[in-house]
């Protein structure tokens, strides 16, 4: 049994309701409010916004009508404080109607009730409502302050539309709220959002040094993280350091997430080491982000290292263990690590089980692969759409056609994913008709494609050498669907004139790209003139690679080959005196094979497999067979002609 202290007047079992409200304790509140009606003391206007802050903390909906027929029953139902403090608790409650038509009924609005109302309809994604309200604000005279604009430009970030955003920022400056920083940094984080990084670096830069905060700083990495500048990520970094100011764990687990790359293990573990020296490495959130990093970056042994090393582990960092050996192609670690985490009672949840269909996708591990979709089932993910999406995914770059093919139709609710995994899958095993046929039973449905069904279909059209209805599926995404093609659209069209032999179209068509061709672009073009043998096209796209790539061998091959047709072997000569001054090394092909559930790498001219005597006897043997084969083929051939 709880005993409460005795208290004499109602300010101070107020002062009590209210600490228990704010130290998170919101039942002890209820109770303590019950116990003074006990006592024979009646609340005021300052007692009820308490009990209706704890009310919305414990998302309660009828202990918070309780709480509003005590209000209406008393002489404090007309008082706005009181008033705003009931509609907050009918938002927090997600009774959005009946905060509504509360809001409805107040008399005298005030700017604190009428924010409380927008951040309802931000919440619940009623984007027209809150301009509505805004508008009625202005109208009614009531003035917008620093908590409507953050309501605003959170409202507008559902839509990423950036003239809304501008819109927006006028008007906050129009209404005098520009100095405020928190409001300022909302703007920063809301460009970024928005894929303007130049308004949002303008802003940072216009807020006075002495009023940046930790947030600004933050904003500003944040962005150029999500967007992947991460020079620029460092060099926001590097100066707010020089500025004097101390960075938190949002900062590091900002700069960590820009460092996901393999070439950007040595910044990782600069990072790594700043966030020791902060003190940040205890977070399980950094620790997470730090596993996370470390295999992203191929560095297994020190993700595992800071994975073992951990007192308290939760779903996440099992999931970013299984996911950073999954994604490297480790699934005999994964696995087994998915085993030791049921074992420490932790359930995986949907992204872990995701983890493992993306690896064995990757890895070809068929077997292990239907596995996980029967794990999948028998954890009650059948008609997870997500899930099935993945696994079409997973089927298809496994070869299994037919059972990507029953998944999809089985689906209940079919989704533009789905619909962009089956025409990809059918696109990836050599059945472009499939992909068309389906992608045109996508339209008839009303189902709108997005950039990737587009990439999915091209693709299709590309691997058939379907240039007409490649060009047609190409204008259709920018005529019909108002779509801007990406790069790899651009790749598809110009590996797809390519092989049609219209070289000209192609240059042509990269010249007039919209954005900067990339090295696929490029290697696509020179790849259609190595087959086409044309010299001209060839050495124009072959400069263009060695200026992003002039450490890739294939560039140089490919070139090589086109001078070898055209018997230029001084050229050819060049070409291996560059390789060699540029250190350039042409890997070796590899061969990647399950047996019974375990991965083989075979490398050309590897001997260090431990069965290799035996396979290369086997190959021999095969080889042989072939070339008998071949040839009795060919004497049928004499015989019929």
């Amino acid at each position: 049994m709880v005993h409460f202290p005795k208290l004499s007047t109602v300010a101070a079992w107020n002062s009590a309701i209210r600490e228990s409200a704010n130290q998170s304790h919101p039942q002890k509140a209820l109770r303590l409010f019950h116990q003074m009606k006990q006592n024979g003391l009646e609340p005021n206007n300052f007692t009820f916004p308490f009990l209706a802050k704890a009310c919305a903390k414990l998302s309660n909906l009828k202990l918070s009508q309780t709480i509003h027929t005590d209000v209406v029953k008393s002489p404090f139902q007309s008082d706005i404080f009181v008033q705003t403090a009931i509609l907050d608790m009918y938002v927090k409650c997600d009774r959005l109607g009946d905060a509504y038509n509360l809001f409805e009924r107040i008399a005298m609005k005030d700017t604190a009730s009428c924010n409380v109302m927008l951040m309802g309809f931000v919440q619940s994604g009623f984007l027209d409502k809150v301009f509505c309200l805004v508008h009625d604000m202005r109208f009614a005279g009531i003035q917008p302050d620093t908590i409507t604009v953050m309501g605003l430009i959170q409202a507008s970030l559902t839509t990423k539309n950036l003239d809304l955003v501008k819109s927006i920022h006028a008007f906050g400056i129009q209404i005098g709220i520009e100095c405020d920083v928190s409001v300022t940094n909302t703007w920063i984080s809301a460009y970024s959002k928005c894929n303007d990084l130049g308004s949002a670096k303008a802003v940072f830069d216009r807020i006075d040094m002495g009023m940046r905060t930790v947030v600004s700083w933050n904003s500003m990495i944040a962005g150029y993280s999500n967007s992947d500048k991460f020079v620029d990520v460092l060099n926001v970094y590097k100066q707010m350091l020089s500025d004097g100011y101390r960075p938190d764990i949002s900062t590091i687990l900002s700069i960590l997430s820009s460092c996901n790359q393999p070439n950007k293990l040595f910044q990782g573990v600069l990072i790594h080491c700043h966030g020791i020296q902060l003190g940040c490495d205890s977070d399980i959130y950094v620790i997470n982000d730090l596993i996370s990093m470390y295999s992203k970056c191929g560095d297994l042994p020190s993700a595992r290292f800071l994975f073992d090393g951990m007192c308290d582990r939760t779903c996440v960092s099992w999931t970013a263990m299984i996911s950073g050996y999954a994604e490297n192609g480790n699934m005999n670690e994964a696995l087994e690590l998915f085993h030791f985490m049921e074992a420490a009672g932790e359930k995986p949840d949907l992204v872990t089980v995701l983890s493992l269909v993306s690896g064995c996708g990757h890895t070809g591990t068929l077997e292990l692969g239907k596995w996980i979709h029967n794990y999948a089932l028998s954890i009650g993910l059948r008609d997870n759409v997500v899930v099935c999406n993945a696994l079409i995914d997973m089927y298809a770059k496994c070869g299994d056609l037919n059972n990507a093919r029953e998944l999809f139709y089985a689906l209940p609710v079919r989704t533009v994913v789905s619909w962009t995994s089956i025409i990809s899958a059918c696109a990836l095993n050599g059945q472009s008709k499939q992909a068309l046929d389906l992608f045109c039973l996508m339209l008839e449905t009303g189902m709108k494609p997005n950039h990737l069904t587009f990439l999915a279909i091209l693709q299709a059209c590309t691997h058939a050498g379907l240039l007409e209805e490649g060009m047609k599926f190409f204008n259709m995404m920018t005529q019909d669907y108002y779509m801007i093609p990406g790069v790899d659209h651009y790749s598809c069209m110009v590996n797809l004139l390519g092989r049609k032999r219209k070289l000209k179209e192609a240059v042509d068509l990269v010249k007039n790209m919209p954005m900067k061709p990339d090295a696929g672009i490029w290697g696509a073009l020179l790849s259609a003139c190595r087959i086409h043998s044309n010299l001209e096209f060839g050495e124009y796209a072959f400069s263009r690679l060695l200026e992003s790539e002039p450490e890739v061998a294939v560039p140089y091959v490919e070139m090589a080959n086109i001078y070898a047709s055209e018997r230029r072997w001084d050229e050819v000569a060049t070409l291996r005196k560059v390789m060699k001054s540029n250190k350039v090394k042409k890997l070796p092909g590899q061969s990647f094979v399950h047996v019974n559930g375990k991965p083989h790498v075979f490398t050309v001219e590897d001997r260090g497999h431990p069965e290799a005597l035996l396979i290369y006897a086997i190959i021999g043997c095969l080889d042989l067979q072939s070339k008998d084969e071949r040839a009795m083929l060919q004497e049928v051939g004499d015989m019929i002609n």
